[in-house]
């Protein structure tokens, strides 16, 4: 496995799906990539803000494993970085393995905390027809082009489901965070628990 580090970073000012690959972002401490849409210390997403705009903002960084993107060619699907609305791509970390609360030091100084999953839903078939089923599987392993439960919905946890669109934090230590930049894991104490869509 490489060392892992920061393969690109990217942010938007404009709630879009796609985010636009910079040269550097900066993290605050308790909002999020500054300049990008989805900073803030209440939710910004506009689909939990129309269920609840007084909820935590526990999406206020996007991360997605650039091994994703390989499986996502594999299958047919060039993507960029920044197409799938991350804010930082990683190379070398399995994200998806990390329990709740892993902390990433991301370059010298910034620190961010894993809060969940990424649930995937019908904008990602939207971007590119079919990519759903890259990122998201039944719990058999079987791709799927059909939405998993919504964060609303009981099933979020009930039904089984591989989620692969990446993980979400906040922010906990600020700072620049640049393309090339090593990533350092340190694990949570206690037993791990598993990450959860958020």
């Amino acid at each position: 496995m490489p060392t892992p580090r920061v393969a690109a970073v990217s942010r938007d000012q404009t709630h879009r799906f796609s985010k636009v690959p910079v040269d550097s972002i900066t993290l605050v401490p308790g909002l999020g990539v500054m300049g990008d849409a989805h900073a803030g210390t209440l939710v910004q997403h506009r689909s939990r803000v129309r269920r609840d705009p007084n909820q935590p903002n526990l999406r206020q960084v996007h991360l997605i494993h650039a091994e994703l993107f390989d499986e996502a060619r594999a299958l047919g699907y060039e993507l960029a970085p920044g197409d799938l609305g991350e804010n930082v791509l990683t190379a070398g970390v399995n994200l998806l393995s990390l329990p709740t609360n892993t902390l990433l030091r991301l370059g010298d100084e910034a620190v961010v905390r894993l809060t969940g999953l990424r649930n995937p839903c019908v904008q990602i078939n939207n971007f590119r027809p079919g990519l759903l089923k890259v990122v998201l599987s039944r719990g058999d392993g079987t791709p799927t082009d059909e939405p998993a439960p919504s964060r609303a919905s009981p099933d979020i946890t009930r039904v089984p489901y591989i989620r692969k669109a990446g993980v979400m934090a906040v922010v906990e230590a600020g700072g620049e965070v640049r393309p090339g930049e090593p990533i350092r894991v340190t694990l949570p104490d206690g037993i791990p628990t598993p990450l959860a869509p958020v």
